[in-house]
This record gives C-alpha cells, structure tokens and sequence, in this order.
C-alpha cells in the first residue's frame, strides 16, 4: 500500500492519496511532526522506517487504531522536500513485518523525488504567473521591461509540458497567450502589424521562444527535455511556417505575427 499528503502547515500533514487501502482508517487522518513514523519523517527531513509498526520502540504510537485497521506492519515514510521545506510525506506499506530492501526503499525515495520536483514547478509556474497577472508594459514601456516579458512567456512555454495539471496548464498556456499578444496592442515595442494566419505546433513555438532569448539548439534542447536534433527539426518547421531563413528572421516573424511578445 502506499499513501501521503501534503503539510497543510509547518507542523501537521493530511492523508489525502492512497492506492492499495481496504478500509477508510488512514483517509484524512492527520499527522503531526514528531508523531508517529511520518510524523518523525517530517520533523528529522529524512526518510525513516521500521519492519514492524505495532512493536516499533523507535516511534510513538498516535496512530496504531487506523494503521492496525489497515493490517500495515512494515512501513516507510519519505518527506516531501522542496527547497529545504517539508511540504508532504510519502508513505510505502507491507502488510507482513518484512524488513524493506534497499530497492524498496529506494523507489520509495525516488517516487518522493518525483512529487518534489511537480512541486518545484508548480511553484514556478506560479510565480511567474503572479509576476505577469496584470497586463505587461504600456505604451510607454522601455525595453527592459519587454525584455522581462519575453524571458517570462519563454520560462512559462517551457515549463507547461512538465504540468499536470490541467487547469494550472491551461492558466499558464492562457497568460502565455496574453503576454504574446500583448505587442499587437500596441503596449510592445515591435510596433509592427501582425501577421495573420500563421500557426505554429506548441513545440515550434516553445523552440522559437527559446531561439529569441539567445538559446543555441543544444541549450534549448536542455531547457526544454528534447534531442538537438529534435530542436533542429522544430525550428526549421517553424521556419517554413513563418516564411524565414534564418533564426533571426524567424523571431521577427513569430512577434510580427503575435505569437511572441
């Protein structure tokens, strides 16, 4: 069985996750720091377990009722940390009292990884679209601030693969969307009418994004989880669309047509 949730405060984590339960006991149940084993998981920010819970000396005993409902003998916790903060613990459970393997408690630490890393983007992505919530620039706006703009759309496009979920995706490719367009108002500095009926496929425009920031195809590829060659193929696609023949013509085009800011 595994099982987990995340800190509602800097003290106390809810159990809202779990595959393999039989009864209710554990749902929404909530776990202190210092309590029990996930409670000790968060308060020493490091994974800990024990072969046999109900018996265990090196743990208190705050929820043996809803952990015994479950029959969980052997168990481990992982924190769920994200920039040096526990954010949630992850739970891995026999119901036998098995001593637990390095490859099973590696996984359990690896699975908590990939929780750790959703959070850290979506804590990007949300900060970045707190920083451009309100329209961008103005008529007056100087180059500098553009710059922030562009460098803000390209964080955005490349990160809204790695999101899961989809109203927060949509929300991100929405704002994208905005501070692209924001140029054809006459708010950027391009000043240049759009050119209409071009459209590029997401993964042309996220390599053209990149492109306009200065990226070589080798970093794009980095920043976006793609092969060079894979860069390669998208940015000459993207090329044929916009009617260009070179990168810098290519960026041009992509704003002229209001599909970059």
């Amino acid at each position: 069985m595994v099982f987990g949730g995340l800190l509602s405060d800097a003290r106390h984590a809810r159990i809202a996750e779990l595959n393999g339960a039989q009864t209710t006991a554990l749902r929404g149940l909530v776990i202190s720091a210092g309590s029990g084993l996930g409670g000790k998981a968060i308060a020493l920010s490091r994974p800990c377990a024990v072969t046999d819970y109900p018996s265990s000396r090196h743990i208190s005993h705050e929820y043996d009722v809803a952990v015994a409902a479950e029959g969980l003998r052997s168990v481990v916790a992982v924190p769920v940390v994200v920039r040096r903060t526990v954010r949630g613990v992850l739970y891995g459970a026999l119901r036998a009292p098995l001593t637990l393997g390095d490859r099973t408690f590696d996984a359990a630490v690896a699975a908590a990884r990939d929780v750790e890393q959703a959070l850290a983007v979506r804590d990007e992505v949300r900060e970045l679209l707190a920083a451009t919530r309100e329209q961008p620039g103005g008529p007056g706006a100087g180059p500098g601030t553009w710059e922030d703009v562009r460098e803000a759309h390209r964080e955005l496009r490349a990160l809204a693969p790695r999101i899961s979920d989809p109203a927060l995706r949509g929300e991100l490719l929405a704002v994208c969307g905005r501070l692209a367009s924001a140029a054809d108002t006459g708010a950027g500095p391009a000043g240049s009418p759009a050119a209409p009926g071009v459209r590029l496929a997401p993964r042309e425009l996220d390599v053209v994004a990149c492109v306009a920031s200065g990226a070589t195809n080798a970093s794009a590829a980095e920043r976006l989880g793609l092969r060079p060659e894979t860069v390669k193929g998208y940015l000459r696609s993207a090329m044929r669309k916009l009617g260009a023949h070179t990168r810098l013509e290519a960026v041009v085009a992509a704003r002229r047509a209001g599909l970059l800011p």
